[in-house]
């Protein structure tokens, strides 16, 4: 059976935009049953009787390419690879000679004279191997960005840069929370010919952001002029130069709590938001959550001074309070929180070798070196003297004590103070805890952690002991 029903044909039409597209390429391949096929699985599909046809389609950037095998013999073929680029491909032989160059190619499978059953497998599976590399490419480049940012606002602006493209909204707002009033700030311009701003502050359940932040629930909005919640002094946008049509707003949320609430306004192609574009920003909004929290959490560290004055690592004074929050979300969220303990050993020797000065570049360096070693969500913690403490969000007992492992056996390798002249080694001892494996409570967590680090120190030193 080689043709689609009509009414078929008319169904599928209707809804490609939201099926797959496929493109067949190459007369054996689409003399085969393979439309109808794919067709009754809800893919949308293009037939082109070899590459010279596909070419100027390829910039449509369909989901998937099946192509013949023995289509590679002159120079379009090699135009087809370079415009083909990251496309999905499933090459299709009734022999073994698949070129080389094709294979070598990611996402793409070869197959032989498949039947239905494997095309249709190949066909799933490539489709979701596209998706999760997209995803993958995309968190890729934002976590580099976010890693480096420390500021609230300029983790904002990361987020809401990348959010924009992922829904493709002309314009854009957004409201953080202000802890002393509870209330939805935001900065607006009071000219748009100048750049200075004045802060905008309304309260939850005003206009489709303050309704969003009060029910904790992202909403789409079609047409604004049929949705009462809309406010024009809320739900604005200074850098767009049409009139609001539709709305799409999602909150962002750590540990259930309110950081912030993203506004994007109509879309470039003059259609509405999607559920699509809607769980596209939530996936991309949930996962950059922890670095918002984390900025937010880093500004106010500087606001009370919880730093270190020597290695500029938190003090104990944060870490009491990092412990409590981190436990929280542990045990709200079903995870854990584990806790290393490390002392270096035999400090006392290098103050009185070489001075005191020079046993405090050692705890810089010592310092450096542990957050060259950890997760941007680590903390790490300058407990007094020459003893720190490390907390590992959402990390098992196995996992941390790997982590412990992996520091202990960096801090052996390194040569402390090289670049001074000076060819110090060192090596120190840990101890690991976790919650809610060993311990309930912050205070428990503390002492069971010290304490296995005590039994490494008053053992063989330079070594690991991991409450498992």
């Amino acid at each position: 059976m080689n043709h689609v029903p009509v009414e078929v044909e008319r169904n599928i039409k209707n809804a490609a935009v939201l099926m797959p597209e496929i493109f067949l390429i190459g007369k054996s391949v689409i003399k085969k049953d393979y439309r109808y096929n794919l067709t009754s699985k809800g893919y949308w599909i293009k037939s082109f009787p070899n590459l010279k046809t596909v070419l100027p389609k390829l910039k449509e950037r369909p989901d998937l390419l099946i192509i013949n095998g023995q289509e590679n013999k002159d120079t379009i073929f090699k135009k087809f690879l370079a415009l083909s680029k990251n496309i999905p491909k499933i090459i299709i032989s009734d022999t073994h000679g698949i070129p080389k160059s094709l294979i070598k190619e990611p996402l793409t499978y070869s197959l032989l004279s498949p039947g239905q059953k494997e095309l249709n497998f190949a066909v799933n599976r490539l489709l979701r191997e596209r998706v999760l590399k997209q995803e993958m490419d995309l968190y890729e480049d934002i976590n580099k960005d976010l890693a480096s940012c420390k500021h609230f606002k300029d983790t904002l602006n990361i987020i809401i840069k990348k959010a924009k493209e992922v829904t493709k909204a002309e314009g854009w707002s957004v409201f953080w929370v202000d802890e002393e009033t509870r209330e939805l700030t935001t900065d607006i311009k009071k000219d748009k010919s100048v750049r200075e701003v004045q802060k905008f502050s309304i309260k939850f359940g005003e206009g489709i952001a303050g309704w969003v932040a009060k029910e904790g629930f992202p909403t789409i909005v079609a047409d604004v002029s049929k949705d009462n919640r809309f406010l024009k002094r809320v739900d604005r946008a200074d850098s767009l130069k049409h009139k609001i049509k539709s709305i799409l707003c999602v909150p962002i949320k750590s540990s259930g709590n309110l950081l912030a609430v993203l506004e994007f306004f109509n879309k470039t192609d003059g259609k509405s938001f999607t559920s699509e574009d809607l769980n596209e920003l939530i996936k991309l909004t949930d996962k950059s959550a922890i670095y918002l929290e984390n900025a937010l959490l880093y500004q106010k560290v500087e606001e009370l001074s919880v730093t270190d004055d020597l290695t500029k690592l938190f003090n104990q004074r944060y870490l009491h309070r990092a412990i409590e929050m981190e436990i929280h979300r542990a045990l709200r969220y079903q995870t854990s929180i584990a806790l290393i303990f490390m002392d270096i050993d035999y400090f006392k020797n290098i103050n009185d070798k070489y001075g005191h000065l020079v046993g405090s570049k050692v705890l810089v360096e010592m310092g450096q070196l542990l957050i060259k070693n950890l997760r941007i969500v680590d903390i790490v913690v300058r407990y007094g003297g020459d003893e720190f403490v490390i907390i590992l969000p959402h990390t098992p007992p196995v996992a941390a004590a790997q982590v412990a492992e992996r520091i202990r056996k960096a801090v052996e390798r390194n040569v402390f103070l090289k670049n001074e002249g000076y060819q110090i080694k060192i090596t120190a001892s840990f101890g690991v805890a976790s919650c809610p494996e060993n311990a309930k409570s912050k205070d428990e967590l503390l002492r069971l952690a010290d304490e296995a680090m005590y039994k490494v120190k008053y053992r063989t030193r330079n070594g690991v002991y991991a409450l498992i």
